[in-house]
């Protein structure tokens, strides 16, 4: 039985039994960093991120290899590939094999199956009014990329990215389930406005979002002043503009919100009793993590104040 979907289609979850459900999910990027092993722990983890943002653990995957073998070595597919594995090994699951095809642009993520319990699962229909919000990463990897290729990235902001790109969601995950979280969704390609703003939709909720409190990482606002800005920022804000109460917000500012992430953070919602001590644990694992709104009743409204 399918019981559930997290990120749009980007994730499901078949139940097994009262114990067990699955969760399928598979992504795969274009290079975003010159280094191969580093492009594929950052896929690698970008590609396990739903199955903790519904509250899972990753048992097993596949890779997903698209490759130009005429102008790229076999040892950087193996860079690429090695990469992946020390996150496999770190999240404690497997990857068996894969499936390679031939292209002019390379790709790599992979195809993973999870497990979690159904009682536990989470979604993005799962926020309540009454919630308060938690960003387990800091905005900006789209600008960062950006910034990268055209070769005006900052090496120390460089390395803050990637740090952040490569961290797993799952003690994020954990912490949303330990202190009560009933919804969660990761950020990634359709930027923090586009997920809550399904999340919101789903979940029958209005967003009240305090956009000084949303973390960005150190040096990005400059680069977008700048017009270092990924073409899908802007297509995000045109798409859930219909959704969006700017107030006075400063129109760099709403683009932020719309940058186009890989590997991002969890959002997830929990009850305001909660929200100090998820962020205090958050904060003790190493997480850039900040409370940055709170639910209401609604029909999936995003408020900027």
């Amino acid at each position: 039985m399918l019981v559930g979907a997290s990120t749009g289609d980007d994730a499901a979850v078949w139940l097994l039994d009262e114990d067990r459900a699955l969760v399928f999910t598979a992504d795969f990027i274009t290079p975003i960093v010159d280094d191969a092993a580093t492009w594929g722990r950052i896929a690698a983890v970008n590609a396990v991120s739903d199955v903790y943002a519904m509250g899972g653990q990753p048992l097993v995957a596949i890779n997903l290899v698209a490759w130009n073998s005429d102008e790229l070595s076999n040892d950087l597919l193996a860079d690429v590939l090695g990469g992946a594995a020390k996150v496999a090994a770190e999240g404690r699951f497997v990857i068996a094999g894969g499936h390679t095809v031939d292209d002019k642009e390379p790709k790599f993520g992979l195809a993973v199956v999870g497990e979690v319990h159904p009682d536990r699962i989470l979604t993005n229909a799962g926020l309540r009014p009454g919630q308060e919000l938690v960003l387990t990463k800091p905005l900006g990897i789209g600008v960062v990329s950006t910034a990268i290729k055209a070769g005006r990235a900052p090496e120390p902001l460089v390395d803050a990215a990637v740090a952040s790109m490569t961290r797993l969601n799952e003690g994020a995950s954990e912490v949303a389930r330990e202190h009560g979280a009933t919804g969660a969704t990761d950020v990634t390609g359709f930027g923090l406005l586009g997920h809550l703003g399904r999340a919101a939709q789903e979940s029958g909720v209005d967003v009240s979002l305090d956009v000084a409190g949303v973390p960005i990482l150190a040096g990005v606002r400059e680069l977008a002043a700048e017009g270092l800005v990924p073409g899908g920022s802007s297509r995000n804000l045109r798409s859930v503009e219909p959704q969006l109460d700017r107030g006075s917000t400063d129109e760099l500012d709403v683009l932020l919100l719309a940058d186009a992430q890989t590997s991002g953070g969890l959002v997830f919602g929990v009850d305001p009793e909660r929200v100090e001590r998820a962020l205090a644990q958050l904060a003790a694992t190493g997480h850039q993590a900040a409370h940055i709104g709170r639910t209401v009743a609604g029909t999936g409204r995003i408020s900027l104040r």
